[in-house]
């Protein structure tokens, strides 16, 4: 792409860059009814996609932020959906709490029960997180069927979950899903709609461990 002999970066810092996109997400998303940390995560979203309207249509628990920063300092367990996710995180500061990022889809047992099950991995794969990980954050992105099925369980009880992100991308029960998320009285962060996908909760999640950092350090009650 030519742009031009007049063309000049504003910046090529990365940490001016990004302040300076904060700022400009800040001008531009105006007024809303975002909490102080609720806005951090919004931000972040913003950020990764330059999707106002994305943005705008986050929806969050009462207690997801404080579930989020508390899983995270307790060293609990991430639990992705894809690997795309758990490619995005942040590790570093989840593992300086005890926490690791986990993601069972493509665990041999989890294709070889979904095959004689006729049913999707992602499905099997949340059971398996679901019996092994009580009290971490799932982090949904991309199957609306995995997010069904966590729901599913936590109905029934069979599932404990410290914090659901549940934003899957998609047209076949991404936004039912999500609608059916924001029924529970459990910690969760969504939004409405068809959009989300591996970015947006990537962004979610490293938004959440960067508040867990400030509560550590003490900048943040």
């Amino acid at each position: 792409m030519d742009f031009g002999t007049d063309f000049k970066p504003v910046t090529v810092q990365p940490q001016e860059i990004e302040g300076l996109s904060f700022q400009m997400i800040t001008e531009e998303m105006g007024e809303h009814s975002f909490s102080e940390l609720e806005y951090k995560i919004v931000q972040r979203i913003i950020h990764a996609s330059a999707d106002f309207e994305l943005g705008r249509s986050l929806v969050f628990h009462p207690r997801a932020i404080e579930a989020g920063i508390s899983a995270i300092l307790q060293g609990k367990p991430i639990i992705a959906d894809v690997r795309m996710v758990e490619a995005g995180i942040a590790k570093e500061r989840i593992q300086r709490y005890g926490g690791e990022v986990r993601v069972h889809i493509s665990d041999s047992d989890v294709m070889e029960e979904a095959k004689a099950l006729g049913t999707t991995r992602a499905i099997m794969a949340t059971r398996k997180a679901c019996a092994q990980a009580p009290g971490g954050i799932y982090v949904i992105g991309n199957a609306p069927t995995a997010l069904l099925e966590l729901i599913r369980l936590v109905k029934e009880g069979a599932a404990q979950p410290g914090l659901v992100i549940g934003m899957p991308v998609g047209f076949v029960s991404a936004a039912e899903s999500k609608d059916e998320l924001r029924k529970l009285d459990i910690p969760y962060i969504t939004n409405i709609g068809r959009k989300g996908g591996s970015t947006i909760v990537v962004a979610a999640v490293n938004a959440l461990s960067l508040l867990a950092d400030r509560r550590a350090a003490g900048e943040l009650n």
